[in-house]
C-alpha cells in the first residue's frame, strides 16, 4: 500500500497520516524531485512550459505531503510528531537550499528572461521569472562554494531554532496551573470561565477549579477577577512563560534560542552583503529603506503618545477613586480598565458575549460576504478532519463556481499552538493536465469551547479575530492566479498581506451587520441599539494605549534586526526596555519577558515585519473609507475589492493595486480616524 502522507489528493486524509511513516513520505518526494530536476536541467534550452511548469509542479508535490503535516504539528502534537517534525526540518532547507543555490537552473531562468518569448509572456510569467531571479540571489546563489555550505548551515540552525521556541513555549504555557479550592478566591469570573475551571480540575480527578495559561483563561482572570494576588499570580505566570524567571524559570528558557536567532539573521544578512537582517528582508517589502519604516513608526508614537498618558492617568485616578489602590501594576492593568469601560459606557465584553454565539457570527460573517462579493459559502459533513471540532466549507462564486475551500479549527486545547492564524493547505494551481487546483485553507483561533448545551460565546474582540483571519482566508481563496508562486498570498510583500484581514474587521463595527452576526443565546435577539451605541462609544477606548502597545512591539522588533551587533551582549533585552523607554506609558514589572513568547517574530513569519500590521492598516483604514462613502455594502465597491485586491494574488505591486481600486495613494488619516487618534 502507498504511504498516505504522499496522498496527492484534492484534500489530505489527516486520520491516515501517521508519524512513523512522515520522514521516509518526504525522503521519497525530494529524492523524486532532485531526479525531477536533472532532467529537466538536461535540456538543451529552456522555456516557460519545459522549466517553469514542472518546478511549479515539484513545488506543489511537495507542499501538499508537508502542509498537512506542518499543521497537524501546531494543532495536533504529540511526541512522536514532534519527534518527525523537527527531524525533516534539516532535509527540507537542505532541499530549498540546494534548489536556490543551484547555478545551472538560476542560468536556465535567466535564459528563458533574456529569450524572445519572454516579451510576449503575460504579467504573470513576467513577475514569477523577476521574482525567482531575486530570489536566487537572496538564496545565494551567486556566493562562493564555503559560503553557500555557511548559508545552508545557518539556514538548518535557524529552521531548528524557531520551532524550538515555539515549542518551549508551548511546554511552558501547557506545564503551569493553579489549583483553587476556595471559591471566594474566584469572585468576579464570568460563569463560563468558572465552568471550564471546574471541568478541567475534574478531568485531573481535582476537586474545585483549575486556572490555566491558555489564553481565553488568561486574559478572562486579567479582565475579572477580583483577588489581586491571584491576578499577579497568573500575570507573573504568563509573561514569563519559556524565561529565566516565573515559576517555570529555565525550564523552556528561550533566552539563548532568541539570541542565536537574531545573531543567525544576522550572519545570514552579511554572508549575501547586506549590513543587518532589515535591509535583507525590505527587498521584498514594500517599504524599501529602513528610515522609511521607523519614520512611520515613530510619527504614529508622536501621534498616539499624548492620547495613552491621558488615558493611564485616568485609570490611575479610576483605581485609586474605587479601591485605593496607590501603585497600578501591570496585573491591575485589564481588571481596571474593564470597569472603566463600564463604568463609562455601561458595556462590558461578557455582556456582549452573550449576543455572539460562534455559529450566528459564522453564518452573519457568510450572509455579510455574500453582500458584498456575491460569495457563498456552504458546510461539508463528509470531510475527514484532525479533530471531531474541526468543520469544512465550500466557497462560490456569484456564478456558482467553485473558489475553494476551508477547515476551521476555533477552540483552545492542549497540545494545540496559542493563537489564531490562517495557514494554506492546497494552492490554487493550473495543473499540467490544464485541470485546476483548489485552494484550501486553515483558519485556526482558541476561543473557550462550547460548555455543556450551550454555544460557544465569543467576545466582540473574538469576532473581529474571526473576521481577520477569514479575510486571510479570503485572500488565499478568491485568487484567480493559475500559478502557486504568486496565487493567494505568495508573491505579495509581507507588509501588505494584512491588508485583507484588517479590511473585514471594519464590518464588525456596522450596525446592519451586527444585526446580521449577533443573536443573544436564549432569546435569539439581535445586537439591540442601546448595546450598539454603547459599544461603538466604547470603540476607542483606551485606542492610545493599544496604539503604543503595537508600535512598542513593532519597534522592539526593526530595532533588534536593525542594530543587532554580534560583539555585544544582552541586546534583546537592552533594546525592548530603550524601546519601551520612547513608547511605553504603562508600568512593566523587571520580571516581565514577554520576547520570550513573542512567536510572531521569533517563531513566525514577521521578523524586521512585525510594522506590518500597522503598515497595512493605512491601506485598509483608507480602503474602507470608499465604503463610507459609497455605503457600506456597496456591492460595487465589494466587486471592485475583490477583484482589483483578493484576485490579484501577488502579481502585481500593492500600492498600484490599492491606486487602482481608491483612485489614489493611500492617506493616513482614515486609519487616525477610526483609532480615534484624530
Amino acid at each position: 500500500m502507498e504511504n498516505p502522507v504522499l496522498n496527492q489528493a484534492a484534500l489530505p486524509v489527516f486520520n491516515a497520516i501517521l508519524p512513523a511513516q512522515i520522514e521516509s513520505a518526504l525522503k521519497q518526494i525530494l529524492g523524486q524531485n532532485r531526479d525531477r530536476l536533472s532532467e529537466l536541467l538536461a535540456n538543451s534550452s529552456y522555456s516557460w512550459d519545459n522549466l517553469m511548469i514542472p518546478l511549479e509542479e515539484m513545488d506543489n508535490r511537495l507542499n501538499k505531503m508537508w502542509s498537512p503535516v506542518s499543521h497537524l504539528h501546531s494543532v495536533m502534537e504529540s511526541e512522536e510528531l514532534r519527534a518527525v517534525y523537527n527531524a525533516c526540518l534539516p532535509l527540507l532547507t537542505e532541499y530549498q537550499t540546494d534548489l536556490m543555490q543551484n547555478e545551472k537552473l538560476y542560468q536556465a531562468v535567466q535564459a528563458i528572461a533574456a529569450s524572445a518569448d519572454y516579451k510576449n509572456f503575460n504579467p504573470t510569467q513576467k513577475k514569477t521569472i523577476e521574482n525567482d531571479l531575486r530570489d536566487f540571489k537572496l538564496a545565494g546563489v551567486n556566493l562562493s562554494p564555503d559560503a553557500k555550505t555557511r548559508f545552508t548551515e545557518l539556514l538548518k540552525q535557524l529552521s531548528t531554532l524557531t520551532t524550538q521556541f515555539a515549542e518551549n513555549l508551548l511546554d511552558a504555557t501547557h506545564a503551569w496551573e493553579l489549583h483553587v479550592t476556595d471559591p471566594d478566591s474566584l469572585k468576579g469570573l464570568p460563569e463560563q470561565t468558572l465552568k471550564l475551571a471546574e471541568q478541567t480540575a475534574q478531568q485531573q480527578n481535582k476537586s474545585g477549579w483549575l486556572l490555566t495559561l491558555d489564553y481565553p483563561c488568561y486574559s478572562t482572570v486579567m479582565k475579572y477577577l477580583e483577588n489581586r494576588e491571584l491576578r499577579e499570580r497568573v500575570y507573573e505566570a504568563y509573561v514569563t512563560r519559556a524565561s529565566d524567571q516565573g515559576p517555570t524559570a529555565s525550564q523552556w528558557d528561550n533566552s539563548q534560542v532568541m539570541d542565536d536567532i537574531v545573531k543567525i539573521r544576522h550572519d545570514l544578512a552579511n554572508l549575501l552583503g547586506f549590513p543587518n537582517f532589515v535591509e535583507y528582508s525590505l527587498i521584498t517589502k514594500m517599504a524599501k529603506k529602513p528610515e522609511q519604516v521607523l519614520t512611520f513608526l515613530n510619527d504614529l508614537v508622536t501621534k498616539s503618545k499624548s492620547f495613552a498618558e491621558h488615558e493611564m492617568q485616568e485609570l490611575r485616578e479610576f483605581a485609586k477613586s474605587l479601591d485605593q489602590i496607590e501603585n497600578l501594576e501591570a496585573w491591575d492593568l485589564a481588571y481596571y480598565s474593564e470597569k472603566l469601560r463600564v463604568t463609562k459606557y455601561a458595556v462590558s465584553q461578557e455582556e456582549l458575549r452573550a449576543y455572539f454565539p460562534l455559529d450566528k457570527v459564522l453564518d452573519g460573517m457568510f450572509i455579510v460576504m455574500n453582500r458584498l462579493m456575491g460569495i457563498k459559502i456552504k458546510e461539508r459533513t463528509d470531510v475527514d478532519t484532525w479533530h471531531s471540532q474541526v468543520k469544512f466549507f465550500e466557497v462560490y462564486d456569484r456564478d456558482d463556481h467553485l473558489r475553494g475551500y476551508f477547515y476551521t479549527d476555533f477552540f483552545a486545547r492542549p497540545h494545540k499552538r496559542d493563537g489564531a492564524w490562517m495557514d494554506e493547505c492546497r494552492t490554487r494551481q493550473r495543473l499540467a493536465d490544464n485541470t485546476l487546483q483548489y485552494p484550501v485553507a486553515f483558519l485556526t483561533c482558541n476561543f473557550t469551547r462550547p460548555l455543556d448545551d450551550k454555544p460557544a460565546l465569543l467576545t466582540h474582540d473574538d469576532v473581529q479575530t474571526v473576521f481577520h483571519e477569514f479575510g486571510h482566508c479570503l485572500h488565499h481563496l478568491l485568487t484567480q492566479v493559475d500559478y502557486s508562486s504568486l496565487s493567494g498570498m505568495n508573491g505579495v510583500p509581507w507588509d501588505a498581506v494584512e491588508f485583507p484581514s484588517q479590511f473585514f474587521e471594519h464590518w464588525c463595527w456596522n450596525q446592519e451587520a451586527l444585526t446580521l452576526i449577533s443573536a443573544h443565546e436564549k432569546t435569539g435577539e439581535s445586537l439591540p441599539e442601546t448595546l450598539y451605541n454603547k459599544l461603538i462609544a466604547a470603540k476607542n477606548f483606551q485606542a492610545g494605549m493599544h496604539m503604543l502597545r503595537q508600535l512598542e512591539f513593532a519597534l522592539f522588533d526593526f530595532r533588534l534586526h536593525l542594530e543587532f551587533d554580534p560583539n555585544k551582549r544582552a541586546q534583546v533585552q537592552t533594546i525592548l526596555d530603550e524601546v519601551r523607554n520612547q513608547v511605553s506609558v504603562v508600568p512593566t514589572p523587571a520580571f516581565n519577558r514577554f520576547q520570550h513568547s513573542f512567536s510572531h517574530i521569533f517563531a513566525g513569519g514577521y521578523a524586521a515585519g512585525y510594522y506590518s500590521y500597522k503598515w497595512a492598516e493605512v491601506l485598509s483604514s483608507d480602503a474602507f473609507s470608499r465604503f463610507e462613502e459609497q455605503g457600506v455594502f456597496d456591492p460595487i465597491a465589494g466587486n471592485d475589492f475583490m477583484k482589483t485586491i483578493l484576485e490579484q494574488g501577488g502579481v502585481y505591486e500593492p500600492l498600484d493595486l490599492f491606486i487602482r481600486f481608491r483612485g489614489r495613494e493611500p492617506k493616513i488619516d482614515a486609519l487616525l480616524r477610526h483609532s480615534g487618534l484624530i
